[in-house]
């Protein structure tokens, strides 16, 4: 997926296309991850989908629940779900920097072999 130290750095659009695919990965786990919210809060918290999807957008987000919940059920996913959204989080910020770093690793490498 990507090129080795000893290949030229990727031509600039290339990069964009790789940014870009990096992206839409990103925003595919956000997405898979927001649906695991909603679904777990409308049935097993018995909020409607609005509420659910509120709540699991905003335990995603980092700002946390926003609806009381009552049973001890969806209160276990709850915990779960946010445990969960923190990981998400650092995965997603990975993918997204993943071309970046990359990118800046490979082009200030320094050839480590000396002929001396």
């Amino acid at each position: 997926m990507y090129e080795h130290y000893k290949q030229p750095v990727l031509p600039f659009p290339a990069f964009v296309k790789r940014l870009v695919r990096h992206i839409g990965i990103a925003i595919s786990i956000l997405a898979v991850s927001l649906g695991i919210g909603v679904i777990g809060y409308h049935t097993l918290g018995g909020l409607g989908w609005v509420d659910s999807l509120l709540n699991a957008s905003m335990i995603l987000g980092g700002m946390g629940p926003v609806n009381a919940l009552t049973s001890n059920s969806a209160k276990i996913f709850a915990s779960l779900y946010a445990l969960f959204a923190g990981m998400i989080f650092l995965v997603a910020a990975g993918v997204l920097i993943a071309p970046v770093a990359h990118r800046l690793l490979h082009r200030f490498h320094l050839n480590t072999s000396s002929k001396s």
